[in-house]
């Protein structure tokens, strides 16, 4: 120790500077961090003080002369932590350039002591300057639970089999159902031996509700009441699609929810809101009776109105779906589930456990709540049926009174039933969902093509690919896919001269190409290389619905974006069509090409109706590239024209969502036109052709007239990630 002082002593003069009783577990995971060898995973609810772990790993870094990294999942909790240390470590009595910060574009004290960065700066550190660690003594991983992500998992899990052994290791995580089993895997796959520190209490206490014998629309103004004693709002109120949100609000109306001084207040503050155009209106009348709607298809700058009345407490519910849980933290007193099901009509489950508690966990404000509340609310149907169980009851049977019986028979007939059409939930799942815990940690995805290469590029041994496979958290069913999903992506760089194999064994060849498919990020590469050189032959309208078939939208808003309008251009007519005929794939013929055929979300089919139908041109350049492969890849097209259908218009995105009746979902459609500038310029970057930058910079241009704050964040966020890309 540089200090000379040893671990006890480090804790004790750590202890010493807090003005404040530790809790119980925080006090244990303090001691298990300065005597466990190999590190610590601590799994807690939110707000249970995890931080002050972590500056204690902090503390000891500085104290005793050592590096330490520091990991963020997002880059402005990335930024935010970096300023909290700084203030902390000027506190505890050094400098505060001994914290860094780097993320893609910032970089502040690049090589001070303690670095805050986003995840994937550590694993580029890990992968291309491993020499960096011989001096790092610990590194914290913070929102840890990162690593059951499905897109970005992969980076937390690479990250934590990469560290030196002499690393130690924090670990800060929400509550984890499967923390001992994740350790054994730690421990017997990768020699890391990790103390586990969990608790599931929490700072405010859960009280659970089952609602039978109210509709929604009747609890709810229940909820908000002037007595601090009985009001349970606000509150956020969760759905399980955007519509329902809007419906619920709706059926709020002439719903007495607040006083006229506090509707004045929020007329005064939308007064400086821009929601004149396209949901804009909307969602000013149902704000003004105290209810608000937060979605993916509601406009980021209107979302943004209604956090700052919620957080001000000027309106006591928003109603939205469950994202928010995993997202921004709008802290609510209680919490209500309107349905404990979820998916497509005639087909939901119920939802998962890992959800629920998500979203039950958003119950309760330690700053001001000492308890929080989460409500259940029954099917109307089920709410229908006991209310008139209660009525029927209360009717005595063996009464001789005409009068009587007469009620008796008459109720008799109105008796509500559930219907076969619908599908319903019960306490009794509610509860279960209560008991079940939190989710569980695994290795969710297969590898993506980055990842792939990148290991090819270490040794140049599939061997070494199939043994990191082996090790990863899940079944071994789950394994033996991923196995299986290597063969066919190595069969596929082979197949387009990728690479090359020797026979009878598992070493590969890489030609230079292979790392120009680390250009595209926003599509699989492989098929993203394929596009760029089928679409040469492609007119402009071509291109854009190549590029739009490739970014995922819900199907219910897809089906409004039909391609019927547009017309066939040189690649289909020429070279797709013709081929199409020689593989003996059926296309449409004049009569049936007048016929409206909603889009599919994927080859052939539609969701709604499940008919056969010809394929459409994006779906013809998948059945071509499916036709080069060895295996054909489960790559997801689905044909739409959205950017495109603006264009047309000028570039009027109220004019277009309006004309699709898209307004409810129009921040879906924003979103869409984001993607597609990152999206056109991997093209661009990839070919130099001209007709990406322009449909680049068309939906560019269209985003920030609608929403210039935030489109310039994005593109912003997204050009940073370029720069983090860890392959």
């Amino acid at each position: 120790m540089l200090c000379g002082m040893n671990r006890d002593d480090i804790c004790s003069a750590f202890l010493d500077r807090l003005s404040f009783e530790l809790y119980p577990f925080q006090e244990e995971a303090l001691l298990a961090w300065f005597e466990a060898e190999g590190g610590i995973l601590v799994s807690a609810p939110t707000g249970m003080g995890k931080t002050l772990i972590a500056e204690a790993a902090i503390f000891e870094a500085l104290t005793a002369g050592q590096r330490l990294y520091y990991t963020t999942p997002l880059i402005a909790l990335t930024d935010q932590k970096f300023r909290e240390f700084q203030d902390k470590a000027e506190e505890w009595g050094f400098e505060r350039d001994d914290i860094g910060l780097i993320t893609g574009n910032r970089l502040v004290n690049p090589e001070a002591r303690v670095r805050v960065v986003v995840a994937e700066i550590l694993l580029n550190h890990l992968l291309g300057e491993p020499e960096r660690f011989d001096d790092v003594s610990a590194v914290v991983m913070d929102e840890f639970h990162n690593f059951n992500d499905f897109e970005r998992g992969i980076v937390w899990e690479l990250s934590l089999v990469l560290l030196p052994k002499h690393v130690r290791v924090m670990l800060l995580s929400a509550t984890v159902g499967n923390a001992v089993e994740f350790l054994g895997w730690l421990r017997e796959q990768h020699g890391k031996k990790l103390r586990l520190v969990q608790t599931d209490e929490r700072r405010v206490p859960l009280e659970y509700e089952w609602v039978g014998e109210k509709l929604l629309t009747e609890h709810l103004p229940g909820m908000a009441t002037d007595d601090d004693g009985t009001c349970r709002s606000p509150a956020l109120v969760f759905c399980f699609n955007r519509d329902e949100c809007w419906d619920v609000a709706e059926r709020l109306k002439g719903v007495k929810l607040i006083d006229q001084a506090t509707r004045a207040t929020i007329e005064a503050h939308l007064a400086e809101a821009d929601l004149d155009e396209g949901a804009g209106p909307k969602l000013r009348n149902i704000l003004i009776r105290g209810v608000g709607v937060h979605h993916a298809g509601i406009l980021p700058k209107h979302k943004e109105v209604v956090e700052d009345l919620f957080l001000a407490k000027l309106i006591p519910f928003v109603i939205c779906t469950e994202t928010l849980a995993a997202g921004i933290n709008l802290p609510a007193r209680s919490v209500v589930i309107s349905t404990l099901l979820k998916g497509k009509p005639g087909e939901r489950k119920l939802v998962p456990s890992s959800s629920a508690h998500q979203m039950f966990g958003r119950a309760g404000r330690p700053q001001f709540d000492k308890k929080g509340y989460v409500y259940a609310v029954a099917h109307d149907d089920d709410v229908k049926i006991e209310k008139w169980r209660k009525k029927y009851e209360q009717i005595d049977p063996n009464s001789k009174d005409p009068g009587i019986l007469r009620m008796r028979k008459q109720l008799e007939k109105k008796k509500p039933t559930r219907r076969k059409t619908e599908q319903y939930w019960t306490e009794g799942q509610f509860q279960s969902l209560i008991k079940a815990g939190p989710g569980k940690l695994y290795s969710r995805s297969m590898i993506p093509y980055q990842v792939l290469i990148y290991l090819l590029t270490r040794s140049g041994s599939v061997t070494e690919v199939r043994d990191f496979l082996s090790n990863r958290f899940n079944s071994l069913k789950k394994i033996e896919a991923f196995q299986d999903q290597l063969d066919h992506m190595i069969g596929n760089l082979h197949t387009f001269g990728y690479l090359a194999r020797r026979e009878g064994d598992d070493h590969v060849t890489l030609n230079d190409s292979i790392h120009e498919l680390l250009t595209f990020r926003s599509v699989d590469p492989v098929y993203g290389a394929f596009l760029c050189g089928e679409l040469n032959y492609a007119n402009l309208d071509e291109k854009i619905q190549a590029l739009e078939s490739v970014l995922q939208m819900p199907f219910p808003i897809a089906r409004r974006l039909k391609l019927e309008d547009v017309p066939p251009g040189p690649l289909q007519k020429e070279r797709l069509e013709p081929l199409m005929i020689s593989m003996g794939v059926k296309l449409a013929g004049p009569e049936e090409e007048e016929d409206e055929a909603p889009p599919s979300t994927g080859l052939f089919w539609d969701d709604a109706e499940e008919e056969e139908r010809p394929p459409a041109f994006p779906e013809m350049l998948k059945i071509l590239y499916d036709s080069k492969l060895e295996t054909p890849e489960d790559i997801w097209v689905q044909p739409k024209w959205a950017a495109g259908g603006v264009f047309v218009m000028d570039c009027d995105f109220f004019k277009f969502v309006k004309a699709r009746d898209l307004i409810k979902n129009e921040g879906l459609i924003l979103r869409h036109l984001l993607r597609l500038v990152i999206l056109a310029g991997e093209f661009f970057t990839k070919t130099q052709d001209p007709e990406y930058q322009e449909v680049a910079e068309k939906a560019t241009k269209t985003s920030m007239r609608v929403d210039p704050r935030y489109s310039e964040k994005f593109l912003a966020q997204a050009e940073e990630a370029k720069k983090l890309t860890a392959f």
